[in-house]
Order: structure tokens, then C-alpha cells, then sequence
């Protein structure tokens, strides 16, 4: 999966997150679903205790997730997790992901009164795009099938370890990845402090080799021989695969605040480094009318340093459940990011429930964000185009119905609507651009059906 497939993959997950499913009132229950609910790849299975009352049994979840842009990506997503218990201490959690993504993805080119060629990212062949349309990438596809295995031991009656490897494949990238965590219980375990570290080496290798930053796009149409495009294509390769690495380090507390509430604090750590550059980006280089002289791939740099805060509160009510958050992202890029979420859970009867999921996302851009470069300026030392690491605001609204069903199997089946509305970080547009939306609305819909074994 390149850089922009998983900035896609992003959204699909924001899209279709959810919390766990506890059952109705009890703070304890609450609270043991909730101990890691936020943390990400460090969570263990929060099935610990019901399945440590039937060993000998598996619990298994299977999922079927659809995500759909308007006019642009769509994604399936299959998700099938088994989960065993060995006596009160130790459980085995294992997680299957086979993922679809395919439909036409914006290639950060701008617009122009004129119909574009572009060159597809292999060299071998090209598309255009017509007058007046954001230029979009209709080679855009890729299949992903990711495992996990987790483990969780209770080491003494305070005291809990979790450790997990996982691994993703798919044509133009793989990821490797090792984590562990360890918590403890205080104050008669109504408080919790956890903390995790996780590792991984991701490999990319796009099609047709890595762009050298800023070259420019060789198309086929301006060269005379099939021989001297090719030498100018070839000159805007720098060698095949690549690779980065992330350290995460998240500290977290769970605070069980009264027989019906409890509060989680998480603050999470993240260091990548080595290739951030999307290799299938690029950037419009035009004059002060407006109109495109160059198309040059994007830059980023090779290092991020990413800091977050998180808080979450979450209550019984008589006939339901309800559950408020607050997200804090910055990084060194100066990307900083607010998320507010909220559930609400109403149970109908004991086997019946109905949730409201409301999400809302605000977000500045990097630094380097540019939605194109002007042609009588000195290229800057990064430049991306991608919206998605501008200026935006984002929200979430769905609902989601479960049944429980004899002999402890559950069906649940949630639709949802997501919009990206990006903005303009201040860039003053020239000439024809004003003509056209640089900064188009995304919408699209989720929709899921899950069922438990």
C-alpha cells in the first residue's frame, strides 16, 4: 500500500471505527471493555473475562465493511477475528483483514480550461482528463490481506502483559510490526496505568520505481521516439523500493469515577522515519494566469515526529450506554488536529439495541502543504498537493442496530455518512484557477454488518 492508499485507508478506518460493546449499566463491565479501548495497536482483547468463563470455546467475529466516495474510491473490507481463552490468565487473539480499494483518486494537479495528460505511474501508457475537471488518477487500485496475532497474560492479580506481532501484504508495499504493553491495577483496580510500545519496517515499492523529488512528468505526446521518452522517463527514477520505520510509546490511565462512570487519559508518541514521500503525487507548476507550465512530483521530508492527546469518558445509563471524546494531534510538519466523538447506546429490550455515532474533525496543514507551485518562484525544499494533509474539516453522523441472538451469537448492522470539506490554507489563487474548485467536498458512505459466533 503506497502513501496515499494508506492516507485512504485512514479515512476508511475514521469512517468506520467503533467502540466496544459492553453490556448494559454495570461499571465494571464498563470498565474492563474500556481499559485499552484507545490504544490503538497495543489493545488486547477486551473479551478477556467472558471468554475466561468458557476456555474450551472460541469466540469468533466476522465483519463485512463498505466505504464509497462519491464519484471516487470505493473500498470492501473483510474482517474475521478469533479469540480463545486458556484457563483465567491467557487469551489468543487473532485478526484476519482482506481489504479492496479501486476507483479513481485525485493526483493533486490542478485544474485547467484545457484537457491534460498525465502519465500513468508505471511509464507504460497515459490518461487525460478533460476541461474544467480535477485531474484525477484512474489507475488507482489495491487489495490488502493483513494478520494479527495478540497474546494476553495475566501475570498476577496486578499486573497484566500483552504482547502481538502483525504483518500486511499487498502489490506495492508491506509492513512488519512487533508490540507489546504492560498495565497495572490500583485502588482495588478502579484505576488502571498502561503503557506500550510498538515497532514496524514498512516496505514501498510503486510502480514504475520512485519519482526523484520535483522531476518533471515525462509524457509520451512531447517526445518523437518511444526511445527518448522512455531516457526521459527512466530520468525521473531513482531505484526501486524503499522503506520506514515507527516507534510508538503510548502511557495511558483508566479512572473508574463512581458506580456508572469512568475516564481514560491516553498520551501516545510516534516517530517515523525514512520514505514519507507519496510516489504517486503530484503538483501543478503555473504562471500568474493560472495556467499549467510543468507538472513536477511532490516532496516530502524524512522524518515526522507525532504527539497525541486523548480523553474519553464513558457512563452506564439506565437503558444504555454513552461515551464522549476529545482527540489532540501536532507533529513536527505543524499539522495539528482536534476530534470530537460521541455514542450513544439506548437498549430497547436486553437483546435489542440502537447506537448514534456523531464525529467531528478539524485539522491545519503541514507546513509544506501547497495545492500547486507558481512558476516564477524557487522551488521550496518540500511540496505535497495532497488535500489530505491541508487544511480540512471532516464529520461523521450514523447509526447502528444489534441483535443478540440464542446461544450467545450477535448480529449488528451500522450505516454511516462521512463528508471532508478541505479549505484553502490562505494561498492566493491566480487567474483561470479561480475559475474551478481546488477544494472539492468529499462525501461518502459506510456501511457494516457484523456477526458474532
Amino acid at each position: 500500500m503506497n502513501k496515499h492508499h494508506k492516507s485512504l485507508r485512514s479515512n476508511f478506518t475514521q469512517a468506520i471505527e467503533t467502540t466496544s460493546q459492553p453490556k448494559p449499566p454495570q461499571s465494571k463491565q464498563i470498565a474492563a471493555a474500556l481499559t485499552l479501548a484507545s490504544c490503538g495497536l497495543f489493545a488486547a482483547s477486551g473479551q478477556a473475562t467472558e471468554l475466561a468463563k468458557n476456555p474450551d470455546s472460541w469466540k469468533v467475529d466476522a465483519a463485512l465493511m463498505y466505504y464509497g466516495e462519491q464519484d471516487r474510491v470505493q473500498a470492501i473490507e473483510a474482517i474475521g477475528s478469533a479469540q480463545k481463552a486458556f484457563g483465567d490468565d491467557s487469551v489468543l487473539d487473532l485478526k484476519l483483514v482482506v481489504d479492496s480499494l479501486t476507483g479513481p483518486s485525485a493526483s493533486g494537479a490542478v485544474a485547467q480550461s484545457g484537457s491534460q495528460t498525465f502519465t500513468r505511474p508505471s511509464g507504460n501508457g497515459q490518461y487525460q482528463v478533460s476541461a474544467g475537471e480535477t485531474p484525477l488518477d484512474d489507475t488507482f487500485h489495491d487489495t490488502r490481506v493483513q494478520a494479527n496475532v495478540g497474546w494476553t497474560e495475566v501475570l498476577n492479580p496486578l499486573w497484566k502483559l500483552n504482547v502481538g506481532a502483525n504483518i500486511s501484504k499487498e502489490f506495492d508495499y508491506m509492513s512488519m510490526g512487533v508490540n507489546a504493553g504492560i498495565e497495572r491495577g490500583f485502588n482495588k483496580d478502579n484505576t488502571t496505568v498502561f503503557m506500550g510500545t510498538a515497532y514496524s519496517v514498512d516496505t514501498v515499492d510503486p510502480v514504475g520505481g520512485r519519482p526523484v523529488d520535483f522531476s518533471s512528468m515525462a509524457v509520451r505526446d512531447k517526445f518523437a521516439t518511444e526511445e527518448a521518452y522512455r531516457t526521459a522517463f527512466n530520468a525521473t527514477r531513482q531505484g526501486g523500493s524503499d522503506d520506514k520505520q515507527t516507534a510508538d510509546l503510548m502511557l495511558g490511565v483508566t479512572q473508574v469515577l463512581n458506580a456508572r462512570w469512568l475516564l481514560q487519559a491516553n498520551y501516545g508518541l510516534s516517530s517515523v522515519n525514512g520514505y514519507l514521500t507519496d510516489p504517486y503525487k503530484v503538483l501543478s507548476v503555473v504562471n500568474s494566469d493560472g495556467q499549467t507550465q510543468d507538472i513536477l512530483y511532490e516532496s516530502r521530508p524524512d522524518s515526522r515526529l507525532k504527539h497525541s492527546v486523548y480523553l474519553m469518558t464513558k457512563g452506564a445509563l439506565d437503558s444504555g450506554v454513552v461515551d464522549f471524546s476529545y482527540r489532540y494531534n501536532t507533529d513536527d510538519w505543524d499539522l495539528t488536529s482536534h476530534t470530537l466523538e460521541s455514542h450513544y447506546r439506548y437498549y430497547f429490550s436486553g437483546n435489542f439495541y440502537g447506537q448514534l455515532h456523531l464525529r467531528y474533525y478539524q485539522q491545519t496543514a503541514v507546513n509544506f502543504y501547497q495545492p500547486f507551485l507558481l512558476a516564477d518562484t524557487t522551488l521550496p525544499e518540500f511540496a505535497s498537493a495532497d488535500y489530505r494533509i491541508g487544511d480540512m474539516t471532516a464529520y461523521t453522523l450514523g447509526v447502528k442496530f444489534g441483535h443478540r441472538l440464542s446461544g450467545g451469537h450477535e448480529m449488528s448492522y451500522r450505516l454511516e455518512y462521512y463528508q471532508q470539506d478541505p479549505k484553502n490554507n490562505g494561498t492566493a489563487i491566480p487567474g483561470e484557477l479561480q475559475n474551478y474548485d481546488l477544494f472539492p467536498t468529499q462525501k461518502a458512505i459506510v456501511a457494516q454488518f457484523s456477526y458474532s459466533f
